[in-house]
């Protein structure tokens, strides 16, 4: 069974991987991928996708680019002769691309959907404190994420699970799942469900605005947005009119006695480096200073002198 791959971020390598190795049963005829991007050094060589890295590392042929509209693009995938097209964490293809797949095109999509549809079904999954995630295989249609379910599997989300970690897991689990999809279509048993509409939640693309951190919410739920972020994007707050990235957040459980209680507001006790959010105390322990390298809450708190009153949100 001829296959055309298409991914781009390291979410999708395990994916790759694990279709190359069932080289005895599907033949990997083209890998697709983002092009090469510049690099933070001025002078330094672009960076490739991590599927273009591995791509080559497996000696796959490798297309790159970032306009799947382009007549180019479609010309190779038509040349390729792709019996299916294996989609995870690329860009949307139009249907005259995604209809070239003899057998069907299917989606890698990192949630149980039709719960968290959109761009970071990760991030806004742990964001709004789910127990459970998963992942789904899905058909190709027109509109973005709706096409019928192939098949689904579930993952608990750990209490110290972040956006991060909860992503590695999910990408092996995804990996084992497209295989399945594609032993399913290639010996006929392939069965679907309509997604139900009823159950749907949106995960929409992250932004500078909102991966802001609104103090003035419950201890909890500030602890979820935070981890939902981490450690790319991260949630992100203002102190003294500088940025600062937070990684981990845990509420407080016991009692604290400060006359601070403005929501946002710093405290810095037995060298722990403290905020307050609507209805108590969180301990900042991973945190970035602007200009400054990650770092530990307690190491931040030690050379930390807030002014009375100050407070992270309110600049």
């Amino acid at each position: 069974m001829r296959i055309v791959f298409m991914g781009t971020p390291e979410f999708a390598v395990p994916s790759l991987r694990s279709i190359a190795a069932e080289h005895d049963f599907f033949e990997l005829v083209l890998v697709v991928t983002g092009s090469d991007k510049p690099r933070r050094s001025r002078n330094a060589p672009l960076e490739p996708s991590p599927v273009k890295i591995a791509a080559l590392e497996l000696g796959l042929q490798v297309y790159e680019t970032d306009d799947v509209s382009s007549p180019d693009f479609l010309s190779v995938v038509a040349d390729s002769a792709p019996d299916v097209i294996v989609v995870a964490a690329f860009r949307i293809l139009p249907p005259e691309v995604y209809g070239l797949a003899k057998l069907g095109a299917f989606n890698l999509h990192a949630s149980l959907l039709p719960a968290y549809r959109g761009a970071a079904p990760i991030n806004w999954a742990i964001i709004k404190g789910e127990k459970e995630s998963g992942v789904t295989t899905f058909f190709l249609q027109k509109t973005v994420d709706t096409g019928n379910v192939i098949m689904q599997e579930k993952i608990p989300v750990l209490p110290d699970d972040n956006a991060s970690t909860l992503s590695v897991k999910l990408s092996h689990l995804g990996a084992e799942l497209v295989v399945k999809t594609l032993r399913s279509i290639q010996t006929g048993t392939v069965e679907v469900q309509a997604q139900d509409d009823a159950l749907l939640s949106r995960a929409p693309k992250l932004t500078r605005e909102n991966t802001r951190i609104n103090w003035n919410q419950p201890a909890e739920v500030l602890s979820d947005f935070i981890r939902g972020l981490a450690m790319k994007p991260a949630a992100w707050t203002t102190v003294q009119k500088r940025t600062m990235k937070i990684f981990r957040a845990i509420p407080v459980a016991e009692e604290i006695s400060s006359p601070e209680e403005q929501p946002g507001s710093i405290l810095v006790e037995n060298g722990r480096f403290l905020v307050r959010g609507s209805d108590g105390w969180l301990e900042v322990t991973q945190l970035q200073p602007e200009g400054r390298k990650p770092m530990e809450g307690a190491e931040f708190a030690r050379g930390f002198r807030p002014e009375s009153g100050t407070a992270l949100l309110f600049e």
